[in-house]
């Protein structure tokens, strides 16, 4: 299968403004790109790419004062396999972990394991370890929190997630996230895109999304608290602690999205 995938984000900037923007796909999916997703900007500035410490492809840059747009447009190959599923995986005891799994347990800007910890071993402690443990966490939170992008909040943490019961993708990862972490469950914060392919009209417009990815029987998984459902074209572009660690876009200083379009469509084959 082929999916074109890309974005176009529009500024207006009052002065020039430096930028850091994590638009590409991630490396584990490089191999899989038919060209480079290179960072195009209008109009043309210099970039510097660079990973951080997660692995992610970062690019700064300096956008002028002004109008400014940057993007990626590429096709990726995809096996149009749906997300793999191993109901038989197991969740490893914390003195078993691998050591570069461990920071993934800990607490972060959003994922506040202290003041949910009470409540994650009250919701969950006597759900089955491993794979049904993490998936009822998934089940609690699609059910627990109301999806409307009216109620998108950079600020909002896992916390006040639960409190409010209300959010988009980012707020359903946090939660779930934080939860995983609290009953000894590695899970890191990842966005990328998500395709319709496979799910009958209409469709939303499409948009970035937000999932996680757990560590069981010696490996990383994707679960998707928000849909709650395996899907097929789950194409990343980073991951980290949470949603602090993988901004699209991070800007030092004020300015204006000014527009915003994001594709993910499945493409015929050459």
């Amino acid at each position: 299968m082929r999916i074109r995938l890309g974005c176009d984000l529009r500024f207006e900037f009052p002065r020039s403004t430096p930028m850091i923007a994590t638009l590409n796909v991630h490396f584990s999916r490089f191999s899989e790109l038919e060209h480079p997703d290179y960072l195009t900007t209008n109009p043309s500035v210099p970039i510097e790419g660079y990973r951080d410490s997660f692995g992610n492809w970062c690019n700064r840059l300096v956008a002028p004062s002004g109008h400014f747009s940057l993007g990626t447009d590429v096709i990726i190959r995809d096996s149009g396999m749906p997300d793999p599923v191993n109901l038989n995986a197991l969740q490893h005891q914390v003195e078993n972990l691998p050591a570069e799994t461990i920071l993934f347990l800990l607490g972060s800007r959003y994922c506040e394991t202290d003041r949910l910890s009470d409540e994650a071993w009250r919701l969950f402690g006597n759900t089955p370890l491993g794979w049904p443990r993490v998936q009822a966490i998934c089940d609690f939170v699609h059910n627990h929190i109301v999806f409307g992008y009216e109620y998108s909040r950079p600020t909002r943490t896992a916390f006040e997630a639960y409190q409010e019961q209300r959010g988009v993708c980012r707020d359903y990862a946090l939660l779930a996230v934080a939860f995983c972490r609290c009953l000894n469950i590695p899970a890191r914060y990842c966005t990328g895109y998500i395709t319709d392919i496979g799910l009958p009209p209409p469709y939303a417009p499409m948009d970035f999304a937000a999932w996680i990815e757990v560590y069981l029987g010696d490996r990383w998984y994707a679960f998707d608290p928000r849909n709650n459902a395996p899907r097929i074209g789950r194409i990343l572009i980073a991951h980290g602690r949470d949603a602090a660690d993988v901004p699209l876009t991070h800007t030092f200083g004020t300015g204006l999205l000014s527009g915003f379009r994001v594709w993910a469509d499945e493409v015929p084959a050459e």
